[in-house]
């Protein structure tokens, strides 16, 4: 029988476990070797993300005198701070040792990533000049010395501290070191690709390349020697609106965004193979004294740009791309409004072309009929084809609202920029409700008609951004369901009339419903299974770390409820727990592409219950967030989504089985069983469809 001390995984360790598991690909002899690579850089992505948020969030709790219990799941904040950092250091380190690895790997394929020391002379040759050319002038050079204030270190820029060891008589017997700090820049590819030789292919980092010219850049000193290492810091994220009445929402947001960069630093992670006495230099000048912040690391920082890492040709060793399905039936040629006017079809990116969402709007923005669009954005391309959409459209004389919210974490600047841009353009433009971010995906088209106007639209688990859409799975609802899309012009109207609550039938709206109606459904399994009928619940998700709704599936499961869960990133349920939750299974499957939609299903006696939605089972989705969840009433997409459901439940090359344990343990295959590997199934599954 297994014990648990809590009931709870703490959400910020979790997520350090889900970041394992991504970790874990980067090991995976079924990855391509340049797709290992860049495992490593969403690794360090997403732990640069991590300290900006959630470990600046526990680091205030601390600094604010509280022990935070409550909100941290048991645990002191800092005893959490500890423990972090503890498996930080952990999974750094092993984060190097797979680099090794792969770079060894990398060598059996004719491709050597090589450093300072290990140059030859042709290749001396072409970095002088490529430095000369390309990377001189894009230094920023700094000697610390002499300063009376340490200079302001950018947000997780790269900087290489420099020593130079005097020669003698220079500065005096007590002063021989000097200390300068370089920004690696960020407007120059991190890797350099040197000139090939035979059959081997040659790579210097951006890091090694500027190490090795260390003696040009330092030209007015007399030196015996000169070392660089690297270091970063990392800042807290969170954004302070300040209340000031005469400044707009975009200048509030454009400031607080511009005030990030100066905001307190909550992580240094140095080169441990740095000298003592430049660290030590480094910290005093810094007023560095937190050692829960201060984290040893390798040589390289800001592995991230291995998400970079150059092809050179070699598509052997990446993933093959797929070639985007269409949907049976749902032709790209004809009306895409005719289409959906006659049924529902729903789009499962990147397995079907996300060009449908496109087209959608291109055609709302030329149909003579067409007269309003509404539309939530959150995360745009950065050359967004749904933005140029929405531009075709107000030139047609349609009137255009769109709902953007600046607050989307990491990209307000973007959103700032593309708010000016639809302005200008004659969008009209809704910035949210006071206190919550609107997180919906959902777009609505007015259209008249014979009978009145008629209405179109779909609704998503993830942004409308074709780019992110070729990487993250997310399902799409096209509907002309009148009942559904009333009820999102309802939502529109919130956005304006915030202090009205509307009622919904059909679709589930966050603050107000989503968490409640959720409840009832889950009831409603448990008076089933209380009564001797069949009750399950399936659930896809990303994050589930609501207390509220972890306990509400301990209760179903101690009913009998059978649960099955599929989680991506962070989970603090525990299942397999005799008494609590012994009736719950849960698997994460990360692999090629960034499992992201959110999927409900309630056994409804034998007539289940279907919902997409864009929000996860956290407490800032339930009760701080716009989100919109829709009912998916066609009988084919049920079927449909059940299918796709069950195929990502069957996986036993790529999930990992949640447990007391917390070790990430892929499932183990019965011997009976085919090799399941659900992204790769899923394609097939649709490629299938179309040949029926």
């Amino acid at each position: 029988m297994i014990k648990v001390k809590n009931e709870y995984v703490n959400r910020e360790i979790s997520w350090l476990h889900f970041n394992a598991r991504v970790l874990q690909e980067s090991i995976d002899k079924k990855v391509p070797l340049i797709d290992r690579l860049r495992f490593l850089g969403i690794f360090s992505n997403n732990l640069d993300e991590f300290f900006k948020v959630r470990y600046a969030t526990v680091k205030r709790i601390v600094d604010a005198g509280k022990k935070g219990k409550s909100v941290l799941g048991g645990e002191k904040a800092k005893d959490l701070l500890e423990e972090i950092t503890k498996i930080v250091i952990e999974q750094q380190a092993r984060s190097q040792e797979i680099l090794e690895s792969i770079e060894e790997e990398l060598k059996s394929e004719n491709i050597f990533i090589i450093n300072e020391t290990e140059i030859n002379e042709s290749q001396a040759e072409f970095i002088r000049e490529y430095f000369f050319k390309k990377v001189n002038q894009e230094l920023m050079t700094i000697i610390l010395n002499d300063l009376t204030e340490f200079p302001l270190l950018k947000d997780t820029a790269a900087y290489l501290a420099v020593k130079i060891v005097m020669a003698d008589g220079e500065n005096g017997e007590h002063n021989k070191n000097r200390y300068a700090l370089i920004e690696i820049p960020k407007g120059i590819d991190r890797f350099i690709v040197l000139p090939q030789e035979g059959d081997k292919n040659y790579i210097i980092l951006l890091d090694d390349l500027i190490r090795f010219c260390l003696d040009s850049i330092f030209t007015m000193f007399e030196f015996e020697s000169i070392s660089a290492h690297m270091i970063k810091i990392t800042r807290d994220a969170e954004l302070d609106i300040d209340n000031d009445l005469t400044k707009s929402f975009i200048q509030k947001i454009s400031s607080s965004v511009e005030h990030r960069k100066i905001s307190d630093p909550v992580r240094f992670v140095y080169d441990k193979s740095i000298d003592k006495d430049t660290l030590q230099f480094l910290k005093e000048k810094m007023n560095i004294v937190d050692t829960d912040s201060v984290i040893p690391g390798g040589r390289y920082h800001n592995r991230r740009d291995y998400m970079g890492f150059p092809s050179l040709g070699r598509q052997d060793l990446m993933y093959k791309k797929i070639e985007a399905l269409p949907v049976k039936g749902f032709s790209r040629d004809g009306s895409l409004l005719e289409r959906i006017a006659q049924k529902d079809y729903m789009i499962y990116a990147p397995y079907h072309t996300f060009s449908y969402v496109t087209k959608f709007l291109r055609e709302a923005a030329l149909d003579p009929k067409v007269r309003a669009i509404k539309i939530t954005i959150y995360r745009l391309a950065n050359d967004s084809q749904i933005a140029s959409a929405l531009v075709n459209a107000v030139k047609n004389g349609k009137q255009v609202t769109v709902q953007i919210e600046l607050q989307a974490r990491f990209d307000e600047q973007a959103n700032i920029k593309y708010a000016n841009q639809l302005q200008a353009e004659g969008i009209r433009l809704i910035f949210g409700v006071p206190g919550l971010k609107v997180h919906s995906k959902i777009c609505l088209v007015e259209r008249e008609e014979h009978e009145g106007i008629k209405r179109y639209g779909f609704i998503s688990t993830g942004n409308f951004n074709e780019s992110t859409a070729k990487i993250y799975t997310d399902y799409t609802l096209f509907t002309a369901h009148e009942g559904i899309l009333k009820e999102m012009s309802r939502v529109f109207d919130f956005f304006e009339t915030n202090y009205k609550v509307h009622k919904y039938k059909h679709l589930i709206v966050s603050p107000h419903y989503t968490k409640s109606t959720f409840i009832k459904l889950i009831d409603n399994e448990i008076e089933s299974a209380q009564q001797g009928k069949e009750a399950y619940i399936k659930i896809k998700m990303n994050s589930l770390t609501s207390y509220k709704m972890v306990d509400k599936l301990y209760e179903a499961s101690r009913a009998g409820v059978k649960i099955q869960l599929i989680v991506r990133g962070v989970c603090c349920l525990i299942p397999g727990v005799e008494g609590m939750s012994e009736n719950i299974e849960a698997i994460s499957v990360v692999d090629k592409f960034l499992e992201h939609p959110r999927l409900f299903v309630f056994g409804n006696e034998g007539d289940p219950k279907i919902y997409i939605s864009s929000a996860d089972w956290m407490t800032r989705n339930l009760d701080f967030r716009v989100e919109v969840g829709c009912p998916i009433y066609d009988p084919d997409i049920k079927q449909e989504l059940l299918d796709t459901f069950e195929i990502s439940w069957k996986d036993n090359l790529k999930a990992r089985v949640f447990s007391a344990n917390q070790d990430n343990a892929y499932r183990i295959k019965d011997d009976s069983e085919p090799e399941l590997r659900s992204q790769f199934a899923l394609y097939d599954y649709y490629q299938a469809k179309l040949e029926f």
